[in-house]
């Protein structure tokens, strides 16, 4: 295997690879990795270039020929996904909830739009007049009644639930921090709660079933 070979089929086919390597070993930012390029290859070390910085990058210990390179840099990009504590797999895509995961969305929904305030509940206020509760005026005085401890406890473990799925799923799977697609699934999540975790866990044994990956 060429040099010449390795570098094409780096930068057409894993540029993903490159620009993990960047964050996991020079210690830049995803944004500052973006678009990197493998300018070099030696046994010892990736020259690679990104928004006009070459950096190096350390193949330890160091190749013996370019025939281990296939091998090493497979390794390289585990010890890279290790060391930042990644998955496997990057989540790209958000999944919109269905099923009873959409009833429970739309009845969530519901809860946080109605509810906010307790005095919406009182026949008179637009709430109670306008979106249903004054047909079930004994629902509504339930409500009312436990208030002060439903409807914080209900935002409360939403709230924590949204954290979690930032720290423990939405980094570990490459989702960058204030994007469209953090936003979008860590609203979703403050909406329904955990049936965020469970469509995001489904696109993950999805992308590692189509890799032909093993499950952690």
């Amino acid at each position: 295997m060429s040099k010449e070979f390795i570098i094409k089929h780096m930068n057409a086919d894993h540029g993903d690879s490159l620009q993990l390597y960047l964050q996991a070993f020079c210690e830049i930012s995803a944004r500052k990795a973006k678009g990197a390029s493998l300018e070099d290859l030696t046994l010892s070390n990736l020259i690679i270039s990104a928004h006009g910085t070459r950096y190096s990058v350390p193949i330890q210990p160091p190749m013996k020929d370019y025939n281990e390179a296939r091998g090493r840099l497979v390794t390289l990009h585990k010890d890279s996904l290790k060391k930042m504590g990644r998955s496997d797999v990057t989540l790209t895509e958000y999944r919109a909830p269905r099923g009873y995961q959409a009833v429970i969305f739309a009845l969530v929904l519901f809860t946080y739009a109605t509810c906010w305030s307790r005095g919406n509940l009182l026949p008179g206020a637009f709430v109670y007049e306008n979106m249903g509760f004054k047909f079930v005026p004994d629902f509504a005085h339930f409500i009312y009644n436990i208030w002060p401890v439903f409807f914080p406890s209900v935002v409360g473990i939403h709230v924590l639930e949204t954290v979690a799925l930032a720290v423990l799923r939405l980094r570990p799977l490459g989702v960058p921090f204030g994007s469209k697609l953090w936003f979008t699934w860590v609203g979703s999540c403050f909406i329904e709660g955990f049936g965020a975790f469970v469509r995001i866990g489904a696109i993950v044994r999805e992308e590692r079933a189509r890799k032909g990956t093993k499950m952690e």
